[in-house]
């Protein structure tokens, strides 16, 4: 008997003709946006620059202001782009880990994790500096995921007993992060800004603390589209497909733990990116992590990006900081995504 081909062969088989070239088309298409986000990203602030600024500050630099602000506004802007795919890479392996289209990376408490680290740095340990900040909320991070996969099950972890361990460990931490924080008021002003995220402190010192684990993160979640493909299908159909369902959670949950870690430590905690991005990409890429995931990390830094420069329009000379921007328009217009359309199974 011939073995039964994967499920995501037999989808392509199945679809039109076109559709592959419809889809790279639409991945060049989302590269183009991100490229002229990014550009904005980089002229649009406190101080506005021409595209001759911008272009004379990435590639003639003289040490003039304009050159110094594009600096800044690079590394920021780089930041962005890698927090943001992380982000969305995140988000769109715990829908298919969970089997939930609106699970996010807050689901299984890495965000709670991060944030009650950063707060112990500050409170019993001294931390001041940002720098110190990435190290504490990545270890919070990785030491709540751990915990996630063994109450749920470790090797017989299902989805839903990894959603209910993550709801329960983010309830404990964010009680203890408001104890904590109530009973220190100098803790309460530093986590104040952390908390809300920020792309604002970026500099290229945390990028290049981060950038190992983003990209080794990335990297195992795009390997991850077929045999959670396989997975979607229910845990027989993957066993009877040579899907190893221990491996590939173990592995879903560390590459979500790695990517949302590192991009909450440089970033604080950014909301509803994970969340609405995959979502809203599945609604027109269909079911296949194959081309979800790519989209997802192209995506999602625009709407991070965006957001970013919303908010630097919007209270010039001053900002809003990203985390609020995206919580503004992302409760919205997810909102609206839910009831017009009927959200997506896994």
């Amino acid at each position: 008997m011939l073995a039964e081909s994967p499920p995501e062969q037999r989808a392509e088989a199945a679809a039109p003709p076109n559709r592959r070239a419809i889809r790279a088309l639409g991945l060049l298409l989302s590269a183009g946006i991100l490229g002229l986000v990014a550009l904005a990203s980089i002229a649009v602030g406190a101080k506005g620059l021409s595209l001759g600024e911008v272009w004379h500050g990435l590639f003639e630099d003289s040490g003039t202001y304009g050159d110094v602000v594009v600096a800044d506004r690079l590394s920021r802007t780089i930041l962005g782009l890698l927090a943001g795919a992380a982000l969305g890479l995140a988000g769109a392996v715990l829908q298919a880990l969970t089997r939930n289209p609106l699970a996010d990376p807050g689901l299984l408490g890495i965000n709670a994790g991060a944030s009650a680290a950063v707060v112990t740095a500050i409170t019993y340990f001294g931390v001041t500096s940002l720098t110190g900040y990435v190290w504490f909320a990545f270890a919070g991070a990785a030491v709540v995921g751990a915990l996630v996969w063994f109450l749920g099950g470790g090797r017989g972890a299902t989805p839903v007993r990894l959603a209910l361990a993550g709801t329960a460990l983010t309830a404990a931490l964010y009680g203890y992060l408001q104890a904590v924080m109530i009973m220190d008021d100098a803790a309460l002003g530093k986590m104040r800004f952390w908390t809300v995220g920020s792309l604002a402190s970026a500099d290229n010192g945390i990028i290049r603390q981060v950038l190992p684990f983003l990209a080794v993160g990335m990297v195992l979640a795009l390997a991850l589209a077929r045999p959670l493909n396989a997975m979607a299908m229910g845990d027989d159909t993957a066993k009877a497909l040579g899907a190893n369902l221990n491996r590939t959670r173990a592995l879903s949950m560390l590459a979500a733990t790695v990517l949302c870690g590192a991009a909450t430590a440089a970033c604080g905690p950014i909301v509803f990116v994970g969340l609405m991005v995959p979502h809203v990409v599945r609604s027109f890429t269909g079911p296949d992590l194959r081309w979800i995931l790519p989209y997802a990390a192209i995506l999602s830094p625009v709407l991070l990006l965006g957001a970013d420069v919303l908010g630097r329009i919007a209270a010039r000379p001053a900002e809003v900081q990203v985390g609020i921007v995206t919580a503004i328009l992302g409760g919205p217009v997810f909102i609206f995504l839910v009831r017009r359309r009927r959200t997506t199974q896994l």
